[in-house]
């Protein structure tokens, strides 16, 4: 299958591309081969490529520089989206776009369902959860992957910064009182090379059949403070040197940002269980993998 995969130079797009290679032809859009800033301009890119399936998890993620780029964000994460899924609902070509646990408005201690209410604290989750809607209010086959707290060996995220003040610092200072569950972006492109290799059904039937939405995430749960000192004690194990002595649990009123983060990113998993049969890693195993990567990387810079 003739397979398009945007923003491969992000965690989750490049972690795809890796996984999917191989399997099937891939179309690698980075950003100069599909600018998802200029919508207008998508169809007839698409047109050139001519993709049989769309996996779409290029997206705006500067959470805290939404707030000032309402407009830049919304075109990318909203506006590209819709153009997206218009192209594939007319020539029926499956789509898989990402999206968030910024849709939600982090209240409560369970983990949020597919089918709770949205309510987003900000720019960022206001813009992708317009970007489902746009999707949904086609008819193209599509399935809404919403995911949490995505790192990587690679890129800039919570392991990478992590990593880098604990080689610099005695003493870090990190949010305790958000929950969820960090989830690796090799985690979810297996999980979705998973959901591709099922038989027996087309691609539109498997994704109708979890109406169009899934949550995917590692299992379990942590906090962000617990998390950092999991990395940490990961690194030390595996023999980096690092300047870090301790760990400080703060609360999220003591680490103000310009948007609002949820305090509860819990994702429940069931749909993906029962539609999907997929069962993904505890948090801290995924991390494990991960930690491995992330050591090989550092090694090429010492």
């Amino acid at each position: 299958m003739r397979v398009l995969v945007t923003g491969v130079t992000g965690q989750i797009g490049g972690a795809l591309v890796s996984r999917l290679a191989g399997e099937h032809e891939l179309i690698a859009a980075a950003r100069d081969s599909l600018d998802l800033s200029v919508p207008a301009a998508i169809a007839g890119r698409l047109d050139e490529l001519a993709p049989e399936l769309i996996i779409n998890p290029a997206a705006y993620t500067a959470v805290d520089r939404a707030e000032d780029e309402h407009d830049l964000a919304f075109r990318i994460n909203a506006e590209a989206p819709g153009a997206i899924a218009r192209w594939a609902a007319e020539r029926r070509v499956p789509l898989i776009h990402f999206s968030t646990d910024y849709v939600y408005d982090g209240s409560g201690t369970r983990p949020w369902r597919e089918d709770d209410p949205t309510g987003p604290l900000s720019v960022y989750g206001a813009s992708k959860l317009a970007g489902e809607d746009a999707v949904r209010a086609t008819s193209a086959p599509h399935l809404i992957v919403r995911t949490s707290w995505v790192y990587a060996a690679r890129g800039a995220n919570f392991l990478r910064t992590i990593a880098r003040l604990a080689r610099e610092r005695a003493e870090l200072r990190v949010v305790a009182d958000q929950i969820g569950a960090p989830t690796s972006a090799q985690l979810i492109a297996d999980a979705v090379a998973a959901i591709l290799a099922l038989p027996g059904t087309s691609l539109a039937d498997r994704f109708a059949a979890v109406d169009g939405l899934v949550n995917l995430s590692a299992s379990g749960e942590t906090s962000w403070h617990a998390f950092a000192v999991v990395i940490i004690e990961g690194l030390r194990a595996r023999d980096v040197r690092l300047a870090a002595e301790r760990v400080a649990s703060i609360t999220t009123a003591e680490y103000p940002t310009k948007a609002t983060r949820p305090a509860n990113s819990r994702l429940d998993l069931t749909r993906l269980a029962k539609g999907f049969n997929i069962t993904t890693a505890r948090w801290n195993v995924a991390l494990a993998t991960e930690l491995d990567r992330l050591v090989r990387e550092l090694s090429k810079t010492n």
